[in-house]
């Protein structure tokens, strides 16, 4: 097997990702795919985004190569660059580059993160050109109807400085993901970290207490990660109010007030 073939094989999906639909997302998506559209994946931190992606990737027997954005990222990083390998200059193709050949399903995480010069880069790749020029090598590459683009960002960090330019999100089908209902939420809860219903339960009730408080100075409430993140650590025999404490309070934020009414909360539940 090549390096290249080799390489897209570690981003397959060989196993069933546990995922319960909240919507029409996954019959939304495959269509979107069907008809060569990329995607846009709105909603808070932790909700669930990055699961649906290797849940679709699994769905449509496609590689998924997720590219987490942060403020350094180049198009050098998206596309590929120059190394210099044994004394001489080898070009390697960045995630970008890769998925395009591979006809991989490519995932931006937090795409918001990236600098905009970055974002451009994929602008001929989400309208119906579909293609990715690559000037460094003089190559223009044409995605075959197997890729699939997808970006993801949180509108509640948008900012003037941090929000996609119509030019770019229009490009897109957008799908907006919440967190989930009450019950599918517990079952969520019950079935990635392990605990029983009742605890589920009681965790999904935390949540949505943390979240009332989103106006009221908490930047965000926990999200279902934090849960699952709470509840294995239950069962790994952490107490309750700990286990809260560590995996959800102390996340949400440094306010020693906002902490001392979170810990108030846990107490009321634990």
């Amino acid at each position: 097997m090549e390096y290249a073939e080799q390489k897209i094989e570690e981003h397959r999906i060989t196993s069933q990702p546990f995922y319960l639909p909240q919507g029409d997302e996954v019959v939304i998506a495959r269509a979107a795919y069907r008809n060569r559209l990329p995607l846009l994946l709105k909603g808070p931190t932790g909700c669930g985004k990055s699961r649906f992606m290797q849940y679709l990737a699994w769905e449509l027997a496609r590689p998924l190569i997720t590219v987490s954005c942060h403020d350094d990222l180049s198009t050098g990083d998206l596309v590929g660059r120059f190394l210099i390998k044994g004394g001489e200059a080898v070009w390697v193709d960045g995630p970008l580059t890769l998925a395009v050949k591979a006809g991989a399903i490519c995932y931006l995480d937090e795409v918001v993160e990236a600098r905009k010069d970055t974002t451009v880069v994929i602008h001929p790749l989400a309208d119906d050109r579909r293609e990715l020029p690559i000037e460094k090598l003089g190559e223009l590459l044409l995605a075959p109807p197997e890729f699939m683009l997808a970006v993801s960002y949180n509108p509640g960090y948008q900012s003037v400085l941090k929000d996609l330019k119509q030019s770019t999100r229009q490009r897109f089908v957008a799908l907006e993901f919440r967190y989930p209902a009450a019950a599918v939420e517990e079952e969520i809860v019950q079935t990635e970290a392990g605990v029983d219903r009742e605890l589920a339960h009681t965790l999904v009730k935390l949540a949505a207490m943390t979240r009332n408080l989103k106006d009221a100075g908490l930047t965000e409430g926990a999200s279902t990660r934090l849960l699952i993140h709470a509840g294995r650590l239950m069962t790994d025999g952490i107490p309750p109010r700990q286990a809260c404490q560590v995996a959800i309070t102390e996340p949400l934020t440094d306010d020693h007030e906002m902490l001392a009414a979170l810990d108030e909360m846990v107490r009321s539940l634990f």
